[in-house]
């Protein structure tokens, strides 16, 4: 089946950066939309969303190979989570499904 997997996590030192990448594969499918989601211990997951204004997350898709990429530049110790990638798909099986990664984990250290 359509799996999600997630890649670039670590630990990082306040005022870095770190570029996610999220790829999805197994057979024939194609992908509808994607999105990129945090959750912090104790918190609610939230959807991780472009920010031009503060120029920290930006959000890019490499088509031709279902990738999905999450730039987080000047990392501050609140962006410590584990990031997870989602996908709206569709396979000739299934139809329409929701797919999710397991998470790649970033930690910020001050």
């Amino acid at each position: 089946q359509v799996q999600l997997v997630e890649s670039g996590g670590g630990l990082v030192q306040a005022g870095g950066s770190l570029r996610l990448s999220c790829v999805a594969s197994g057979g024939f499918f194609r992908i509808n939309h994607m999105d990129w989601y945090r959750q912090a211990p104790g918190k609610q997951r939230e959807l991780v969303t472009s920010d031009p204004v503060k120029d920290r997350f930006t959000i890019s898709r490499d088509n031709e190979r279902n990738t999905l990429f999450l730039q987080i530049n000047t990392l501050k110790p609140g962006d410590t989570a584990l990031y997870v990638c989602h996908a709206n798909a569709w396979t000739p099986r299934t139809g329409s499904i929701e797919i999710w990664g397991q998470g790649t984990l970033v930690t910020v250290s001050s």
